[in-house]
Order: structure tokens, then sequence, then C-alpha cells
């Protein structure tokens, strides 16, 4: 592991629990090029091999997701480990530090399950009473912010509710319902993609 990486996770940073890729710490990276990546995964590199040799095994034995597919198994679940994902590496790392839009666990806690099927909408109120529509697919390891605010602002979490147009709080249709009319889900705010930094321990 790079001295960089180890003093990181030393100074106290927040684990983000994954129980299928193991722990992992989110931060921002600098590159050596100068490159600026704000939405960084740093995670141990032993549980994924692991993983994959367990899911390689399975597939070739006709066992895992894929074996009772028409396709190959055997390669998709090869090309899902080495060829998707954003990846960055260790070394090409100058310097790390914590990320602003890295959602800490107390709060995102307080967000409940899903809004409607694969998607969660929820409004975030901050300590001078304005109001963010929020939304996620599936990600939640990373959160979009409002210019002027960080996480620390938030004082109220408004579950299955949208800001209208007026800005009022309004709340969202919950299962198969149909949601209201000016909710647009292209003015939510949404998660963050984000690299993974595979480290050895």
């Amino acid at each position: 592991m790079s001295k960089l990486i180890l003093d990181f996770l030393k100074s106290g940073i927040e684990p983000f629990p994954d129980p299928t890729y193991g722990e992992g710490y989110r931060c921002s990276a600098y590159l050596k090029d100068g490159t600026f990546l704000p939405c960084v995964m740093l995670r141990k590199a032993s549980p994924v091999v692991e993983l994959a040799i367990r899911r390689f095994d399975q597939e070739r034995k006709g066992k895992g997701i894929f074996g009772s597919r028409k396709s190959d198994g055997y390669e998709s679940i090869v090309k899902n480990f080495v060829a998707s994902g954003n990846r960055v590496n260790h070394y090409d790392i100058e310097r790390v530090e914590p990320s602003r839009f890295a959602i800490p666990l107390s709060l995102l806690k307080q967000v409940e399950g899903e809004t409607t099927m694969a998607w969660t909408g929820f409004v975030f109120e901050m300590h001078d009473g304005k109001l963010f529509s929020y939304g996620t697919s599936f990600g939640v390891e990373f959160f979009g912010l409002p210019n002027g605010y960080g996480f620390e602002n938030v004082v109220s979490v408004h579950n299955h509710s949208y800001v209208s147009p007026n800005g009022a709080l309004c709340s969202l249709a919950q299962g198969m319902g149909a949601q209201p009319n000016d909710y647009n889900r292209s003015l939510v705010i949404r998660e963050r993609p984000y690299f993974v930094c595979h480290y050895d321990a």
C-alpha cells in the first residue's frame, strides 16, 4: 500500500460499508498530471479478487447468475470484472483529501428505501430553510451539492418528497402510483459517478 493511501486511511476517514466488494473509503484525488477527480472510492483489492475467483468458478460450472442464460456465462462474468466500471491506478495519484460529495452515513441512514421501482426521491432541508430535491436510481456513495452548501448544512430529510416549481415541499407517490405532473427528475440533484482505486493491504 502506498504511504499516501495509508496516511489517508489512518486520518480517521469514515469507512463506507459494502457487503459485496468490501469496505471502502471515499475521497477526492489529484492525479500526477494535475487532473482532479472529485469522487473516488479507495477499496482493498483482496475482497474483489476473491469475489472474482469465486464467481469465475461458479460460472465455469454453470452455477452462476449467467449460467442459465443462452450467452456464454463465463465470458459475461469476466467482462463484468475486467471491462466495466471506472478505475484509477493508485500509483497515478499525487494527493487525496476528503470529498465534499461523500454523504455522511449518519445522513444517508435517514433516507428511506425506494419511492418507486429503481427510484428514491427525497428532499434535504438546509439550515437556512432552503429545500433541495434529491434522487437516485441506484448509487448512494456520492451526491451532488447545491452551490454554497455542504452536507453539514442539512437539518432535515423529507423522504419520498420533492420541491415543486414554486418552492413547496410536496409528496411523491410510493409504489406504482403516478407521480405529480410538476415533478421533473431533470431538476433533481443526483448521485455522482465515481472512480474506484484498489490498493493492496
